[in-house]
């Protein structure tokens, strides 16, 4: 089946409107580069839609679906998962299982990615993270491709991502490598934006951003709770910002994916939860548990709620008491609940603000998220 000739130009249009009525997107310039962008060139041959099981994935093939319908999945606001446990999706066979390990991210988060980090004409960026390359395509239209760094760790996707630019007539410096030590032969940089979520601010960055330049990349954990960082390069090699009010969700860099863990074996002296453990299924609650146990990894909700960290064998679980309240038992050298109840009574007493109410600050010996201001409570982040 044809399709006419202005169909792609029509949908990047509606797509584009869409972003604008919905509040994503505001900035004219940002909004001509989505009218321009041809993102069905960066989706391949096939793409994998969730299913109702979490862990297997619909593959939708290109050949097999008519143009047009190809076309008007490119342009919804839908992220398309293209690579299933590091194998691509048009290399499957059938339908697939695993867990998403690169996609084309929703266009109304790219935007609202490259509108937090302030990228405008005359800045030069690194990104960390290239995908498919759809975000690098759009900045390439706004800055141009000589202003445009991007690094991606998978070699198959950055392939990919390379072949898909070509097409689509941009050439960027594409760096195949590990992004967490970013890239220094075209530093220093304006704006560094990552498109993956990271446990703490890797080194390198702040050494390849100038003085008064930004870092804008969303920061995740073990527990995957999330904060949206935007941080200022100062001119003494510090950097620090309050985390911005968009909620923004990126996978994990691969080198800091949380560790693979065996089942737990529930144990220890129990006594009564002083916080309720359901607060730990709000992302603001989660974050700050995260926090106060940055090693350890979360499993099950509501009531009961399981705390594990790998390295030392802690362990703490909860359940609701049969008189109300929750039963804690922890076990290991971390008392993990010990830990989490402290920082979740502090935040509470702050009014349980969102995660923009918490701010991170960079130093050469220290990274530390702070609650209100640099003075109030904090807590280390992982080196």
């Amino acid at each position: 089946m044809t399709t006419p000739d202005d169909l792609p130009a029509r949908l990047r249009r509606v797509l584009a409107d869409r972003l604008v009525d919905d509040g994503y997107l505001r900035d004219p310039a940002w909004r001509a580069a989505i009218e321009v962008v041809p993102r069905e060139v960066f989706l391949g041959t096939a793409i994998a839609a969730a299913t109702e099981y979490g862990d297997r994935w619909r593959v939708i093939r290109r050949e097999e679906v008519a143009e047009e319908e190809w076309l008007r999945l490119a342009y919804d606001d839908q992220t398309w998962v293209t690579q299933i446990d590091q194998v691509m999706a048009e290399s499957g066979r059938g339908d697939m299982r695993g867990g998403p390990t690169s996609s084309s991210t929703l266009p109304s988060l790219v935007v609202r990615m490259l509108e937090a980090a302030g990228i405008s004409e005359g800045d030069s960026v690194l990104e960390i993270g290239t995908g498919t390359g759809y975000s690098t395509a759009l900045m390439c239209h706004r800055l141009g491709e000589r202003a445009v760094t991007s690094v991606e760790y998978d070699p198959e996707v950055a392939g990919r991502a390379r072949a898909a630019l070509t097409r689509a007539g941009y050439a960027p410096t594409l760096v195949v490598g590990d992004g967490l030590a970013g890239y220094d032969k075209n530093a220093e940089y304006d704006r560094l934006i990552a498109t993956c979520a990271v446990r703490s601010i890797p080194f390198p960055w702040m050494w390849q951003v100038r003085d008064g330049g930004t870092i804008t990349a969303p920061l995740t954990g073990w527990m995957y709770g999330s904060a949206f960082a935007h941080l200022t390069l100062a001119d003494d090699g510090t950097a620090s910002g309050r985390f911005l009010e968009q909620d923004i969700y990126f996978m994990t860099a691969r080198p800091h994916e949380r560790p693979p863990h065996a089942p737990p074996y529930l144990r220890g002296q129990a006594r009564e939860s002083r916080i309720d453990p359901n607060v730990l299924d709000t992302q603001p609650g989660l974050f700050v548990a995260q926090l106060a146990v940055p090693a350890a990894q979360k499993l099950g909700f509501g009531d009961e709620v399981i705390l594990l960290d790998v390295g030392t064998g802690s362990q703490a679980s909860t359940t609701a008491s049969p008189d109300g309240g929750w039963t804690v038992r922890q076990h290991g050298p971390v008392r993990l609940w010990d830990a989490v109840e402290e920082a979740v009574l502090t935040w509470q007493e702050a009014g349980s603000p969102h995660q923009s109410g918490f701010g991170l600050t960079v130093t050469r010996n220290r990274q530390y998220v702070w609650l209100g201001d640099p003075d109030g409570p904090s807590w280390d982040l992982p080196s």
